[in-house]
């Protein structure tokens, strides 16, 4: 098996609706999940140049991850069936070191 890291993006206030789809889609995911992962609250880019611009929640921002297992990228892809996206997820295949 393969690591992958979905990052979810885009965020709209939280309602019980939405909290319910997420856990059910946990649910659904558990057998492959390595890492449920959390929101992200604040964040900060830093350039090479040392400049930093303060992330927030403005436009399409990065508002969390899940870490999973599958055999390939067409696999992860299908453990998104039931996620209730707000805007889209980004999947990357980790490498190892």
């Amino acid at each position: 098996m393969k690591k992958f890291l979905l990052l979810h993006q885009g965020f709209e206030t939280p309602t019980p609706e939405i909290g319910a789809g997420w856990m059910a889609w946990f649910e659904k995911i558990a057998p492959h999940t390595v890492d449920m992962g959390n929101p992200f609250v604040a964040g900060r880019e830093i350039g090479k140049d040392g400049a930093s611009t303060e992330l927030d929640y403005s436009g399409v921002p990065m508002t969390g991850y899940t870490i999973v297992n599958a055999e390939n990228m067409d696999a992860a892809q299908a453990l998104l069936d039931g996620l209730p996206m707000i805007h889209s997820t980004r999947i990357y295949e980790l490498g190892k070191m």
